[in-house]
């Protein structure tokens, strides 16, 4: 898996497998990616995810406005 197009600052969502063998998913925002981890800054922190447990990972668009009522 090539991550070379995802640039730091970048909303992505990333699928990846926890050491249990479970599946989990991150969304947030890109802080670095290189050839052996992703770190994504999401609702739970900072998370350091490895190239090699990754299953998925895709740019996704902003988070819609908030609405006033």
């Amino acid at each position: 898996m090539l991550f070379e197009n995802f640039l730091p600052g970048a909303r992505i969502v990333v699928r990846y497998r926890l050491s249990t063998g479970q599946a989990t998913d991150v969304l947030g925002v890109l802080v670095s990616a290189d050839a052996e981890t992703l770190i994504v800054d999401g609702k739970r922190g900072v998370e350091t995810i490895a190239v090699a447990d990754v299953i998925a990972a895709k740019t996704v668009p902003p988070p819609p406005e908030a609405r006033s009522h």
